[in-house]
């Protein structure tokens, strides 16, 4: 029998081509987009691989800029092969993941949460290792930035609008942890750039983003 305190995790993060990613960014971003999609990516790889529970990072890409980039920083990288969408993406790596180290737990963690703290991914996963699945809702409410099933359970995520009630109608449970916003703080507008730059960004997107909203007009 596993035991659960002592769980480690296979973190999946699925990582879009950069040149259809953030599209919610474009009017900030606007030829830039792709790159600050690719910073945001960075600086949550980084995170994840300084996390002390984290066995390995797998990052699902049919992107090659993302897959070099984010290889070098020591994530395992492959190729998208379901090609249909995230969810899709996540089985698949899930599946490789169970296949090559069975004794893991599989984290599925969103690809832009530029102010993640390793401490707060490390607080996430201790919880979620009490449950058979368990999940974090992002900072508005309404959607997941992790979710992750315990060695034996079934993985299931369903990433996407409304993913947090999905999420929760079958069966995972909501983790409600104090001090942990930069976990919940993924990015899809600039509002959510600014937001994640009040908590702090990591070194990839702090340069850019501070450069993209200093030129920004006021209001967007």
């Amino acid at each position: 029998m596993t035991d659960n305190a002592l769980i480690t995790w296979s973190v999946l993060m699925p990582v879009k081509v950069l040149d259809r990613a953030k599209s919610r960014l474009a009017e900030l971003a606007g030829p830039r987009r792709g790159e600050l999609a690719l910073a945001l990516a960075r600086d949550t790889v980084r995170a994840v691989l300084q996390t002390a529970q984290v066995a390995r990072t797998v990052v699902i890409t049919d992107d090659p800029v993302a897959a070099a980039a984010l290889r070098t920083l020591g994530a395992l990288v492959v190729a998208d092969e379901p090609r249909d969408g995230l969810n899709a993406a996540l089985r698949h790596g899930a599946a490789l993941a169970a296949a090559r180290w069975p004794g893991s737990g599989t984290a599925a963690l969103s690809a832009d949460l530029p102010a993640l703290r390793p401490a707060e991914l490390g607080q996430a996963l201790a919880a979620a290792a009490a449950w058979p699945t368990a999940f974090v809702a992002d900072a508005p409410g309404d959607g997941t930035t992790l979710y992750t099933a315990v060695p034996g359970a079934a993985f299931r995520p369903a990433f996407g609008l409304a993913s947090r009630a999905r999420h929760a109608a079958d069966g995972a449970a909501e983790l409600r942890l104090p001090g942990i916003p930069g976990l919940r703080r993924d990015v899809d507008t600039p509002a959510d750039l600014r937001g994640a730059a009040a908590l702090g960004l990591g070194p990839y997107t702090s340069p850019l983003a501070a450069e993209l909203l200093r030129c920004a007009p006021r209001g967007r």
